[in-house]
């Protein structure tokens, strides 16, 4: 693992396929390799029934590992949005200066971590009652890019997404 290595957390599920598989297809063409990773060693459930095998447990994740962290949406991620060990981690790609992105119901984990606090942010729109709070910026827009965090609203908006991401962890290299 290195500065090419993105990590992707998946909610075990109910995860949303689209916005993982065109994200990870752009960066893998791009040559960043791929990890998945969860809160279970069981396989993910997306909305659509595919399944995906995590590479890592929340327990095994060192941010100077990766080059990026990229939270997939899907109503699952609603589970996730006030996890202690999440927040952790994700405070610790934030600490490292390391692409942060979320898209979809994910952007609430970020909110949910205080990483958000400050910035500009958009998320998907059913949620956007959950979303906002004091310090949060929202912007009614596909795809926001603030510092290092990239959100987008949702499947739709996932090609924008990841050409965000890319541009952004290019800029890092």
């Amino acid at each position: 693992m290195n500065n090419y290595s993105i990590l992707y957390f998946l909610p075990a599920r109910y995860f949303n396929e689209e916005e993982l598989f065109i994200t990870k297809g752009i960066l893998e063409k791009n040559n960043y390799k791929s990890f998945i990773a969860s809160d279970t060693w069981d396989m993910c459930i997306g909305s659509n029934g595919k399944r995906y095998k995590p590479d890592l447990r929340l327990d095994n994740i060192h941010a100077n590992n990766f080059a990026g962290f990229v939270l997939i949406g899907g109503y699952g991620a609603k589970d996730y949005q006030n996890n202690s060990r999440l927040h952790k981690i994700l405070n610790d790609f934030n600490k490292c200066g390391k692409v942060i992105a979320a898209i979809c119901v994910a952007p609430l984990i970020l909110g949910g971590a205080g990483l958000l606090n400050g910035k500009s942010a958009t998320c998907f729109p059913e949620v956007k009652p959950d979303f906002i709070r004091p310090g949060i910026d929202y912007k009614d827009q596909p795809v926001v890019v603030s510092k290092n965090i990239v959100t987008a609203q949702g499947p739709e908006a996932s090609f924008e997404f990841a050409e965000s991401i890319l541009f952004l962890l290019n800029k890092r290299t």
